[in-house]
């Protein structure tokens, strides 16, 4: 909210925000819950996107590999959740004969921790690389991250290997499975719009934390890294402890939301972390606007939400205009989705909505992806 508002207007924006995302789903509903499961997943790339943003936005340090924390979150939601270790291993099903059911308020801060400490594995060999050379190494970590899941059926079968796991739990908060309808003041709430409030509870926390990061001594650090780390390093700064911190952090982000969409999903497998997942994500920040909270929203909403409705769009578009169908959806999906970002990166290079009063430039990074300078 802009600071020169009085603070009655600032109060009725707030509640009239918090009410219009209250009866969002039940608007979006009345098309189908299809476009409410939609919200559910942008609500999830944000949380993805503001992770990757501390370390591509803050720190100045390009990440290709980022999808590799959202696997290892929905796997150990997957292993902890699901009757897979105990099918597969003889003294797990001896200690719990129905399979693991452990509470999502265990896996969650679990899920964080593994996925920080998955970060911090990346971060520690790669610190003294920039640009496109950190590029490539974090996308190969994401990719034998994949490959490794896709593997790990033999000779223990660990992940199934490319079947997947399946039978995961709901998550279930207070006695309530979000995985089944529930009746409510005389209304039934899907299970949908039961996830899409526990994720924009969570979504709105971490945009919380986020926003207090950037603000902080922490993220003034990683900005002046971001800006010219040779300087930062001359101030003080001790720029190997932060750069992890940066990894780790945006890790346990990722990590956060895997736990959450394999309780979503039901079901995983390694076809849902692949690379283009991690260009998605890179490229939400990217048209955003890197380090700009708002910014970053507004790109991961966008590139979530959009080519749903493409899809849905397209055929009955064609037909009405040529009267059959010209390009296949998928196609022409990809084809204005990747039309859209040369657009993008050719006349709003600094993202759709820029920190304000901030310029771009590049160090240490491709001219595509530019960070923005902090204050003088």
């Amino acid at each position: 909210m802009p600071e020169r508002w009085p603070g009655g207007a600032r109060s009725a924006a707030i509640v009239a925000i918090a009410v219009a995302l209250a009866l969002l789903p039940f608007a979006v509903g009345t098309q189908g819950n299809a476009w409410v499961r939609v919200i559910d997943f942008a609500l999830l790339y944000v949380m993805l996107a503001l992770g990757l943003n501390i370390v591509v936005g803050y720190a100045g340090l390009l990440d290709l590999g980022y999808i590799a924390f959202y696997a290892v979150g929905a796997y150990l939601y997957a292993l902890l959740a699901s009757p897979h270790l105990a099918d597969n291993f003889e003294f797990i099903q001896t200690l719990f004969p129905d399979g693991l059911h452990h509470s999502i308020w265990l896996i969650l801060p679990l899920g964080a921790g593994i996925a920080a400490l998955f970060g911090i594995l990346l971060g520690a060999p790669t610190l003294r690389l920039r640009g496109d050379y950190l590029a490539i190494v974090t996308l190969g970590f994401g990719e034998i991250i994949r490959i490794f899941l896709n593997n790990l059926n033999a000779p223990l079968n660990l992940t199934n290997g490319p079947q997947g796991i399946g039978n995961i739990d709901p998550i279930t908060l207070g006695g309530i499975n979000l995985g089944r309808t529930q009746i409510g003041f005389g209304i039934e709430i899907p299970s949908v719009h039961l996830y899409y409030y526990l994720f924009l509870v969570i979504a709105i926390a971490i945009i919380v934390l986020t926003v207090r990061l950037q603000d902080s001594r922490l993220g003034r650090a990683w900005m002046a890294i971001r800006d010219d780390e040779l300087a930062a390093q001359s101030m003080g700064i001790n720029t190997r402890n932060v750069k992890l911190i940066a990894f780790a952090l945006g890790a346990s982000f990722g990590g956060v939301a895997g736990a959450l969409f394999a309780s979503f999903q039901g079901f995983v497998s390694p076809e849902s972390f692949n690379l283009m997942e991690s260009v998605v994500i890179v490229t939400m920040v990217v048209l955003g606007g890197m380090g700009h909270v708002p910014g970053v929203i507004l790109g991961a909403v966008l590139l979530a939400g959009l080519p749903e409705a493409l899809r849905h769009l397209a055929k009955p578009l064609q037909e009405s205009v040529f009267g059959h169908e010209v390009i296949a959806p998928e196609a022409l999906r990809m084809l204005l989705f990747g039309t859209a970002m040369v657009a993008v990166m050719l006349y709003r290079p600094q993202g759709l909505w820029p920190a304000p009063g901030k310029n771009r430039k590049t160090r240490g990074l491709p001219p595509a992806v530019q960070a923005p300078d902090s204050p003088r």
